[in-house]
């Protein structure tokens, strides 16, 4: 037996005793393919996003750049932090990224939640306004921007170190166990661990992450809704105009009818009606 065939049998065997995923699988061409490629449609799902937003409110490209950049910056973080704590674990790595990137995006959203109004609070409260998520000045402040790219990425080591710490509890070895257990093939394990449930979940945590870094200007929403009722307001108004003009035709159209026969010639037509 030669030495090709000796390590295809230590991977299949290895491969039967639950380690679908080779240890260095995160980080082989095609692992880093399959991250580039997640990369790559996470950022184009915040560009789709800055599209969907009102003309009249959308942001400039240079403040999309500015509040994108920091979510890509934590993102990237909390990933290559994700893929060198699967191979510190025992057993399949492909599992331990997946609990990982899950526990990311549901307790570590709620983190980022808590921390980005915090700051917002302490902003408007002590007059912090480099730490104003989403506000960089006019025009944009450079240093704005940095400090709050510092304020995020120092959120994301919390939200880190405590998943790292929820990590230690020993169900995780059950959860483990099942999670990805009707998948035997260690390739199709690696693309739903890098790129099919990541595509879904991470499109919907940058969507709902934005909307939490991006400025919404109080006065503008105030009067955006008094534009809105000013106009639902014409808008009645023009119906009622509309509704007048119509009964006084109308009523102009009666008073024509009665002027077109004189009253006084009303019995002679009365008496012509009854011969």
């Amino acid at each position: 037996m030669n030495s090709t065939s000796i390590g295809q049998a230590g991977t299949a065997l290895k491969y039967k005793g639950g380690l679908h995923c080779d240890k260095d699988a995160l980080t082989d061409m095609f692992g880093w393919f399959l991250q580039v490629l997640l990369a790559c449609l996470a950022f184009t799902c915040l560009i789709a996003k800055r599209f969907c937003e009102p003309r009249i409110r959308r942001r400039s490209w240079q403040i999309w750049f500015y509040d994108t950049s920091k979510q890509g910056m934590g993102a990237m973080a909390i990933h290559l932090a994700n893929v060198w704590l699967a191979g510190q674990y025992q057993g399949d790595p492909c599992t331990w990224y997946l609990i990982n990137f899950l526990l990311d995006s549901s307790m570590g959203l709620l983190i980022i939640f808590i921390g980005i109004r915090t700051c917002q609070f302490l902003a408007h409260r002590k007059g912090w306004e480099a730490i104003n998520f989403g506000e960089y000045g006019k025009p944009p402040n450079v240093n704005a921007w940095l400090a709050q790219c510092c304020l995020y990425v120092g959120l994301m080591v919390i939200v880190k170190v405590s998943i790292t710490l929820f990590m230690q509890l020993d169900f995780w070895e059950n959860v483990k166990d099942f999670i990805l257990s009707p998948i035997d093939n260690p390739k199709i394990e690696l693309a739903f661990v890098m790129l099919i449930i990541p595509f879904f979940i991470n499109m919907l945590m940058f969507w709902v992450t934005d909307n939490f870094l991006m400025y919404r200007d109080p006065s503008k929403r105030r009067r955006d809704s008094c534009e809105v009722s000013l106009l639902e307001k014409a808008r009645v108004k023009y119906r009622n105009m509309r509704k007048k003009k119509r009964d006084s035709e109308s009523d102009g159209l009666l008073s024509g009818d009665d002027d077109i026969i004189d009253p006084e010639q009303v019995p002679i037509v009365r008496a012509a009606v009854s011969m």
